[in-house]
Order: structure tokens, then sequence, then C-alpha cells
């Protein structure tokens, strides 16, 4: 993910570790930044094992060793998204799955899922990031955002 080299990168250029920037909030009752990443890596990650698996629960408990361990994590889940085959991920489409919190059960499809919940919190969570790091200083743009795009190579 750019947006995490990138506030390394601006740690580091003020002289400071990017461990610092674990601990930035938009507000003192909204969650750190290291909550954000986790939650990134959940509703990607997460989410794909949960569409296999027909549950999706809580994250667990993540507990990384710096800036480079939180890294890591969405490294990780970059590279084990990106091994999915097309048809694999197909495959998935319009079969059962289910939400479990303690004892909420909500009942889902595995398209419903992705679109109404997994997806919306992924883009919460990375827009949170974003500007948790836009907020500290880091030059970040809307296509640090957007990522690669994809263009008809017809």
């Amino acid at each position: 993910m750019q947006v995490l080299a990138k506030g390394a990168a601006h740690a580091e250029a003020r002289g400071s570790s990017p461990d610092e920037l674990l601990t930035l909030r938009l507000t003192d009752d909204m969650a750190p930044l290291t909550f954000q990443i986790v939650s990134v890596w959940y509703h990607s990650l997460g989410a794909m094992r949960s569409l296999e698996s027909g549950l999706f629960q809580p994250p667990p408990k993540v507990d990384c060793e710096g800036w480079a361990g939180y890294n890591t994590l969405i490294h990780e889940a970059i590279e084990e998204i990106s091994a999915k085959t097309p048809d694999a991920v197909n495959a998935l489409s319009g079969k059962p799955m289910k939400f479990k919190a303690g004892e909420t059960e909500l009942p889902f499809l595995t398209d419903d899922f992705v679109q109404t919940f997994s997806q919306p919190n992924f883009f919460f969570h990375a827009t949170t990031l974003y500007d948790l790091l836009r907020m500290d200083g880091v030059k970040l743009s809307k296509m640090d955002y957007l990522g690669a795009l994809r263009f008809n190579q017809e």
C-alpha cells in the first residue's frame, strides 16, 4: 500500500520513527491509525476468507510490532488476495454466509455481505487511514488513495 510507504517516508524525513504515526487519531473518541490498518486488512483478506468459510466474525486481536508489522499485515493481504483467480472469487458468489458476533447472527448471501457490509467498512477505514496521514502532513494525492487504474487493453 503506497499510502503506508509515503507515511513512513514522511516520518523519516522529519527525523522521527513511523511508529509515532500509529497513535494518530482524528478525535479522542475515534480509534487510532492501528485500528484503521487492521480494519482495512480484515475487511479485505478477512472478508475473502469469510466468503470461503461462510462465517464472518469480529477480527481477532492483532498485535503487530510497530510500523513494519502493520505494513507486513497489509502486504500479506495484498499477496494472498492477488493470488486468487477470478474464477475462484466468482465461484463464491451467491452463497449463504453468516455474520456472528456474540449472540448476534446475521444471515447474508456472499454478494450482499461484500456490497453492504465489508466493502463499505473497507472504504471507511481506508479513507480514515488516508485522512489521518494527511492530517499529519503526509503528502498524499487522490491517486494515492485510488491506486493503480486498470484500462481496457483491447
